[in-house]
């Protein structure tokens, strides 16, 4: 099988197998990894690891902190500015996609928003080039990979107020300056793990600014007292996401991810843009190297290639319900071989129907 799932993702294989052990027994210590308590120094010690290893890939100090905490990115969208926005305050937005529109929604509850920009007048298939942010604004929020219309920022947007990012669809797919953000989070099923958690970094400062009373479980700075153990953590996914940091730094860190990343991206961007019968969706300078969104040519082309996908085995290639379409996932642990097989169907398919 080959995996272009969009999320829950592919896993590295060595991943996949360290898991299933650790389910029948986790460290030799004859429990599952799934029966251990998660204030033993056993979970523990998986979660200080998992949060240190963020840490150094992302090469951040000590005034930043990491969590692992429930509810997905979705949740993220409703407790960024429960934190960080009073009612009576402004946040700038991007608005890119179906998640960057999530996030404005949910936003809106707590404060003012500003929409930064927009690529809504071409159906979200660019990305702007020049913001509008308010100097007041408390900060700027954007999606850094859109997942649904295959577009990526390639570029930090200039904004001389505190950076917010979601970065669920490309984070540790490539060296970054992490450390101009004052916020990230993601969901860990695409580059980071099993689906289950969500990975929050934040630069402690900006905390404890609103006037608001935030209720216990949502107050970022309860979570950081409690070290990511406020109540019982997703304990599964969070030894897989360690696993798979693991893997990241065997494999040469975000330097060689970032390397592997483009390489699958280059192959697959080439096959497409010489084929006659699939065409691409986002622009050109816009592509986003994790999600290849394209269309045929015609609707029954499209299920004639799906078809052929799916007796090849290869799965996730439909694009996601919101705007239809074809979409290939190629995510940190994607084989290049992977999308090699894919691109030899490509051609395939356009011989036959050209």
């Amino acid at each position: 099988m080959y995996n272009f799932n969009s999320g829950p993702a592919v896993l590295p294989a060595e991943v996949l197998q360290q898991a299933s052990e650790a389910v029948l027994n986790f460290n030799n210590i004859g429990l599952s990894v799934l029966e251990i308590g998660h204030r033993t120094d056993w979970f523990v010690n998986v979660l200080e690891e998992s949060k240190s290893l963020v840490k150094e890939l992302m090469h951040l100090d000590e005034s930043y902190e990491v969590l692992y905490l429930h509810g997905g990115a979705t949740t993220q969208f409703m407790q960024v500015p429960l934190n960080l926005l009073d009612e009576d305050e402004t946040a700038a937005y991007c608005d890119n996609g179906i998640w960057g529109s999530k996030a404005i929604k949910e936003a809106k509850l707590f404060g003012n928003v500003h929409i930064a920009c927009s690529s809504k007048d071409q159906n979200h298939t660019y990305i702007p080039k020049e913001l509008s942010v308010p100097q007041h604004a408390k900060y700027l929020h954007y999606t850094t990979n859109n997942t649904v219309e295959g577009t990526q920022w390639h570029f930090i947007p200039e904004a001389n107020v505190p950076l917010v990012a979601d970065m669920s669809s490309d984070i540790f797919s490539c060296e970054f300056p992490f450390s101009k953000f004052s916020l990230i989070y993601a969901g860990a099923q695409k580059n980071a793990g099993a689906a289950g958690v969500t990975i929050v970094v934040i630069k402690k400062g900006i905390l404890g600014k609103v006037k608001r009373t935030i209720p216990t479980i949502l107050d970022y700075r309860n979570h950081i007292d409690a070290k990511s153990l406020l109540n019982t953590p997703p304990v599964f996914a969070i030894f897989v996401s360690l696993l798979t940091l693991r893997w990241i730094k065997k494999e040469g860190g975000l330097k060689e991810m970032e390397k592997r990343t483009h390489q699958r991206a280059d192959l697959f961007y080439e096959t497409l843009d010489s084929l006659s019968v699939l065409e691409g969706k986002a622009d050109r300078q816009d592509r986003s190297l994790m999600n290849a969104t394209f269309l045929a040519k015609t609707p029954e082309l499209e299920k004639l290639f799906l078809e052929e996908c799916k007796q090849n085995g290869m799965v996730g290639v439909k694009g996601h319900r919101s705007v239809g379409g074809l979409r290939v996932s190629m995510y940190n642990a994607m084989p290049l071989s992977s999308v090699q097989a894919l691109c030899d169907l490509m051609k395939t398919f356009d011989e036959k129907y050209s």
